[in-house]
């Protein structure tokens, strides 16, 4: 018998579509399927290709219709001037509100210091090297000379509790720069000759010797990066390799990544440094500490950082600034013989930094320096830094802790290479080249400074800037506590031309 009910057919494809337009759609895209995003991709940029742009950045070549056809030794350095860049403070403004002023609203990393408010006459500065001496006095790090012990007891005593102290109690212990003033109308072949004889900073005054603005060396170099297209003579000169320029020293201090924070702040103290590169056992260049990173260490919280390693500090400073900026930043300090003027003055343009180290390919480290991770539980309580009494007749006298290892000159090394001190206290440890581009330094052998720079730019133009080397040793013989001797014999004796702190 046959059944009467039939089987139901399933529905036609066309019968879901016009039930359900959806499905047409998602049936259509399975036959035809979107391309991939990665067909869409622009391609990388190959390592090459990425080296090659460092080597040659593009400068600015936009004419600025301001200089077009004039002589950059015809410019008046008011020109150059940015408005409210002045900051001051009074000899009677307690180091507590200096300080707020230098690290909130400074933006020319200087303060500067007049006998009251109603005056516009500069009678000191106050900049980081200056916290860093006061610092270094608080916690009882430095090494004044025997008529100066009481002197640093009271700054340390008042300090810890929390008393305010006048800059005027504190001048002694400054570095006192020699103050070069200059009027607005000065020309630029003025204030290029100053700098190049190494003075960092002149000070623009009105014509009623009133201070208006402050010009620093790397505003000017600056200013010649963004407009060197108007300046053929200075623009030549950036396709030219260092090694043919001839510019920098071989004469350059370093610390090793493993040796205290606190060695490297008294290190830049003593020799009137505003940085130093922080090296691995191998000595190549791994990261970078200046004075301005001394910022970072105003909290009384971050006082345990001095014991840590530099290795430590860079990593914090590294990621400072990733927090400041909102992305990892892992700024690169280095250069070698074969980059570009226009490879180094860009980088120090992008950097805001005073010197390049001129590295040469990277040697092998026999063993990594300590890189405690950054982990509050493994600082030390504040109460271990209780502060050593300074003790007189100390000044030729190393850093605590620290041993002067001098690295040898280009084809000078030697095979035996110093062992690590044992890491101090509690700190956990990874290889400093976990730190990102750890690995794509090289050597160090040498520096270029700004001063070298704005040197060579007053020499190619004909004018006679003073021999740098003479403020060199001016600022170290300024500098409140020196360790002259140590160096000096390392350097009698032959063992190179780096100073190498450990």
């Amino acid at each position: 018998m046959e059944s009467s009910s039939e089987i139901p057919k399933s529905p036609s494809p066309g019968t879901l579509a016009s039930a359900n337009p959806g499905f047409q759609s998602f049936a259509e895209n399975q036959r035809h399927p979107p391309p991939s995003p990665r067909t869409q991709r622009h391609p990388s940029f190959t390592q090459q290709a990425i080296q090659d742009l460092m080597n040659h950045p593009p400068p600015n070549r936009h004419q600025n219709p301001r200089y077009v056809g004039r002589d950059w030794r015809d410019i008046a350095i008011g020109e150059l001037l940015q408005p409210d860049e002045v900051k001051w403070a009074e000899l009677d403004t307690s180091i507590q509100e200096a300080t707020k002023t230098l690290l909130q609203s400074s933006p020319n990393n200087v303060v500067l210091v007049r006998q009251d408010s109603s005056s516009k006459e500069a009678v000191s500065t106050f900049d980081h090297s200056d916290l860093n001496a006061y610092l270094l006095a608080v916690v009882g790090l430095a090494k004044p000379e025997e008529e100066q012990v009481a002197l640093y007891t009271d700054i340390s005593v008042k300090a810890q509790s929390q008393e305010e102290i006048p800059l005027r109690t504190l001048q002694p212990i400054f570095r006192h720069e020699e103050l070069v003033k200059l009027p607005a109308d000065s020309t630029l072949d003025k204030a290029i000759e100053v700098f190049g004889g190494g003075i960092h900073r002149v000070l623009v005054t009105n014509k009623d010797s009133e201070v208006v603005g402050i010009l620093s060396q790397l505003r000017l170099l600056e200013f010649f990066w963004y407009e060197a297209v108007n300046f053929p003579l200075i623009d030549r000169l950036y396709t030219i390799p260092l090694r043919d320029l001839q510019i920098g020293t071989q004469q350059i201090i370093a610390i090793n990544a493993d040796a205290p924070l606190a060695d490297a702040l008294f290190l830049m103290s003593s020799e009137g440094l505003t940085s130093v590169a922080v090296v691995d056992n191998g000595h190549n260049v791994v990261g970078n500490i200046s004075t301005v990173d001394v910022r970072l260490l105003t909290n009384a919280n971050s006082l345990p950082l001095l014991k840590a390693s530099c290795m430590h500090f860079v990593s914090v400073i590294l990621s400072e600034r990733g927090v400041e900026h909102g992305r990892d930043s892992f700024p690169v300090f280095y250069v070698n013989p074969y980059s570009t003027l226009a490879h180094t003055v860009a980088k120090l343009v992008a950097t805001q930094s005073h010197r390049m180290w001129v590295v040469e390919s990277a040697s092998p480290s026999p063993s990594a320096p300590a890189t405690p991770l950054l982990q509050a539980s493994s600082l030390p309580p504040l109460s271990t830094l209780s502060p050593p009494v300074a003790s007189p007749g100390r000044a030729g006298s190393p850093a605590p802790g620290s041993a002067a290892v001098v690295v040898p000159p280009p084809g000078a090394i030697t095979t035996s290479t110093p062992q690590s001190p044992s890491a101090q206290g509690p700190f956990t440890s990874v290889p400093a080249s976990a730190l990102p581009g750890a690995g794509l330094s090289g050597r160090l052998t040498g520096v270029v400074s700004l001063t070298d720079i704005l040197n060579l730019f007053a020499k190619t133009s004909g004018l006679r800037p003073l021999d740098p080397s003479e403020q060199r040793a001016r600022r170290r013989r300024s500098s409140s506590c020196s360790v002259r001797p140590t160096l000096d014999t390392g350097r009698d004796n032959g063992r190179g031309s780096v100073d190498f702190r450990r």
